[in-house]
């Protein structure tokens, strides 16, 4: 630093803004992602982008609790659903009934050991179910509508409650279908996960981001749960989708069952509980109808308003 650098120094070391501004290095970070539009759109897996009523996880979450000496029922295992599995499978410990039934049954509260031994069950289980089965079915209108955002220019992330090794099953399904995210983060690679903004960070960094605060004001998650359509809050927009969501029904084959009447019920219930409870700018279908809360938030951005 030359001496006519350091005399422009205040009395306490304070660098003045037009020379701050002007060093190559905050350049850098103040010329990337200025514009105002948006240009990362952050999605969830299951009930988002594929497997409808999000029947995976639930179906073992069902299976492990079984096998560890304790019956839940559907709705008990979904209630938590969007958290990190580890999480989910405490909170469903947490459950009022669920806890009253496993003191009844073995004469004292769940604890940590308890989850962790859960958890321990339910990886092995859950990834052969994936393996298994036809999870990675995308839901209507996702691959054309991912499709059509990337070659907007729009660069596509995927979080999701799943470990690592799950999502890699899940995005292998995909792929062929027409669903190749550029960046992807799984529960297990941050150290807090859902409703944090840590998974749509990692993926703005695995992108490359320099400027965090530009890039995640450009950036819309969307998500079919609670807590997922409020990641990111309150650095991002938050789009919740209910069509498909884990708060419909039970299972696929359930709504096979059900009346036009019922299901169209259920779905009113499922977006009725996102918005009261999610926080997200906007709740809608499904991925559908996201170009056109793509084009609203774009006329909020050139507008000057954030998230």
């Amino acid at each position: 630093m030359t001496a006519s650098m350091i005399s422009r120094l205040s009395a306490v070391g304070r660098v003045p803004e037009e020379v701050r501004h002007a060093a190559a290095q905050q350049q850098k970070f103040d010329n990337e992602n200025t514009e105002r539009s948006v240009g990362y759109v952050m999605l969830d897996c299951s009930g988002t982008t594929m497997d409808r009523y999000v029947d995976a996880p639930a179906i073992v979450f069902v299976e492990v609790f079984k096998k560890y000496g304790l019956e839940i029922t559907m709705p008990e295992a979904r209630e938590p659903m969007g958290l990190r599995k580890d999480l989910h499978i405490k909170a469903i410990t947490e459950i009022g009934s669920v806890r009253e039934r496993f003191m009844a049954k073995f004469g004292r509260a769940p604890n940590q050991s308890d989850v962790d031994r859960m958890f321990a069950d339910f990886v092995p289980t859950q990834l052969a179910l994936l393996r298994e089965g036809s999870y990675h079915t995308l839901l209507p209108g996702v691959a054309e509508v991912v499709k059509g955002m990337q070659q907007q220019g729009l660069r596509i992330g995927v979080t999701t409650g799943f470990t690592r090794d799950m999502l890699d099953l899940l995005l292998a399904g995909a792929a062929p279908q027409g669903f190749v995210p550029d960046a992807s983060c799984a529960g297990d690679e941050v150290e807090m996960p859902r409703p944090t903004a840590y998974m749509v960070i990692k993926n703005l960094e695995r992108m490359g981001v320099y400027n965090l605060q530009n890039a995640m004001r450009r950036t819309v998650k969307v998500d079919d749960t609670v807590s997922g359509a409020g990641e990111g809050a309150p650095l991002c927009w938050r789009v919740g989708v209910s069509k498909w969501s884990n708060y419909v029904a039970d299972s696929w084959d359930a709504v096979r069952q059900m009346s036009p009447a019922e299901l169209a019920a259920r779905e009113s219930a499922s977006k009725e509980k996102i918005i009261a409870q999610s926080g997200a700018h906007y709740v809608i279908d499904d991925l559908r109808d996201l170009p056109a809360v793509l084009a609203d938030i774009n006329q909020r951005l050139a507008a000057g308003e954030n998230p």
